[in-house]
């Protein structure tokens, strides 16, 4: 059977990104997604996604990681499927979408999407560091001099600890130098990439709830571009939060499964 995909990015995220509406993909068959999203001997990205009908919503986003196994809530890989969405006619320029967390609201301003976030109530820490789930898990680091970090070996460090090993964790090294920057290694991809849409929503609230930054619009530069998160905040509730950046198609081909 012939599938045809669209490859999106997001600040540097890619994702193979398939209309599934018809369900004929095989959610069980982690080897295809794995070897599809494999970059050497395949088409390469950073995740699939498939986009399927909802009864309530615009569409619903189903994510894998490249590691094959379906995952939590890429931001990301939101952005791109929205924008994918209004490409296939099936949404407005405001929509909203079912993720594996539950119900998103999405809006594109030109080369932009943003995707709003579930409320987050609950800010824990790991020795000096915060933990957030962000619709997926992180760990956010502050450090200086982050360009000089082995994001790789390092973040696969406390990815794999003991009370981590098993579900994983994304880690984001957070430096304050003339803004903020910001590099990830992501569970699931088992590497560094461009960019993280959960993990820059994440450090912007970390960030502001350890009264490193006043603001509640955060612009965080990534390896792949500029992200922008923005909150509101009561009473230790953050709510209102949306995560907005650049996507572009890159290509539109077919694979054999």
């Amino acid at each position: 059977m012939i599938m045809e995909f669209y490859k999106y990015q997001a600040t540097g995220n890619d994702f193979i990104i398939i209309d599934d509406r018809e369900c004929v993909f095989d959610l069980k068959d982690s080897s295809l997604i794995k070897s599809l999203c494999e970059r050497k001997m395949g088409i390469g990205a950073d995740g699939l996604i498939l986009l399927r009908n909802h009864a309530e919503c615009d569409f619903r986003m189903i994510y894998f990681n490249s590691d094959g196994l379906e995952s939590t809530l890429c931001g990301n890989g939101a952005r791109c499927i929205v924008s994918f969405a209004y490409l296939l006619d099936i949404s407005s320029l405001e929509s909203t979408f079912m993720a594996i967390d539950g119900v998103h609201k999405a809006r594109i301003l030109d080369s932009e999407v943003s995707i709003n976030f579930l409320d987050i109530n609950k800010v824990n820490y790991d020795g000096d560091h915060i933990v957030i789930d962000s619709g997926s898990p992180h760990l956010i680091i502050l450090k200086d001099n982050i360009n000089n970090i082995d994001v790789n070996l390092e973040g696969a460090k406390i990815r794999n600890m003991g009370h981590y090993k098993e579900d994983g964790i994304n880690v984001n090294f957070i430096e304050i130098n003339n803004g903020v920057k910001m590099r990830t290694y992501e569970r699931g991809v088992e590497s560094e990439t461009l960019s993280c849409g959960t993990g820059a929503v994440a450090s912007a609230i970390a960030l502001y709830h350890n009264e490193v930054i006043e603001e509640n619009i955060v612009s965080l530069q990534t390896k792949g571009g500029d992200l922008t998160v923005s909150f509101d905040v009561f009473n230790g509730l953050y709510k209102n939060i949306w995560l907005t950046g650049e996507v572009s198609l890159v290509y539109i081909g077919e694979f054999e499964c």
